[in-house]
């Protein structure tokens, strides 16, 4: 037996997330499937984030365990040639039977993408959220500055999020202009459900003027989900690697 790490990157458009549920297809049901097509075995797929329905990812990781011969690093080869075109494995690799990705110590770094112009850029579509009112990024970049740190992210992560604790660390938070484009880079050490996207409505309205700055310092401390902005849509949000420590 022997343990395999994938590096997956996808379109999130058409899933119904990555984790397997009934009421849809789901980026680890379409591997899943098409591992056991492969292999002959019943497969487990174990991921290191749970992605949202039309989220996409550019370096989602997951396990699994399997009996086969097949070289750790010709999986991505093997998978690649039978996956959807919205579905690629960057690469793969033998890990040892102990890594866990949800258990393992790491960093993870999301984007979120707003496209700011009078129209709509139509290839951006599934990509950004569109805002035709014009942001403010200078009071969007000192309101996320009060992100980064260690914090009880209480008041920015969903009602419905099921943890013992909500205290996480943001290890920097940057927002980047390119034309129109502005991109909300996050890096921390995990996030909660729907974290970035609340950070990231959060700071739009900071950019339209509804808050100032400081009042995501306020936010944070009041530690209620009902003082944050909106849900971002999904189709801005992109994860776009994980990092452990101490590993290539």
């Amino acid at each position: 037996m022997k343990r395999v790490m994938l590096e997956v990157a996808y379109d999130g458009t058409k899933y119904c997330g990555w984790q397997i549920q009934d009421n849809g297809e789901t980026i680890a049901g379409v591997l899943t499937c098409e591992l056991e097509r492969l292999l002959g075995e019943k497969i487990l797929l174990i991921g290191a984030s749970r992605t949202d329905a039309g989220v996409h990812a550019m370096g989602n990781i997951c396990v699994f365990d399997t009996e086969s011969r097949i070289p750790g690093e010709k999986f991505c080869y093997a998978l690649n040639r039978s996956l959807p075109e919205d579905i690629v494995i960057q690469r793969s690799c033998e890990v040892p039977m102990s890594f866990h990705p949800r258990k393992r110590k790491c960093r993870k770094t999301y984007e979120y993408r707003i496209w700011n112009a009078d129209f709509i850029q139509p290839f951006n579509r599934k990509y950004t959220y569109f805002v035709y009112k014009k942001l403010d990024t200078d009071k969007m970049r000192e309101a996320a500055s009060y992100i980064t740190g260690t914090h009880d992210f209480t008041s920015f992560c969903s009602i419905h999020t099921v943890v013992p604790d909500h205290v996480r660390t943001i290890y920097s938070t940057d927002v980047i202009t390119e034309g129109n484009l502005i991109t909300v880079r996050i890096t921390g050490n995990g996030f909660l459900y729907n974290m970035v996207r609340i950070i990231a409505g959060t700071l739009v309205r900071v950019g339209l003027g509804d808050y100032g700055p400081e009042k995501v310092k306020e936010i944070l401390e009041s530690r209620n989900r009902e003082n944050a902005g909106p849900t971002a849509p999904p189709q801005g949000l992109t994860l776009m690697k994980i990092e452990y420590a101490g590993e290539e």
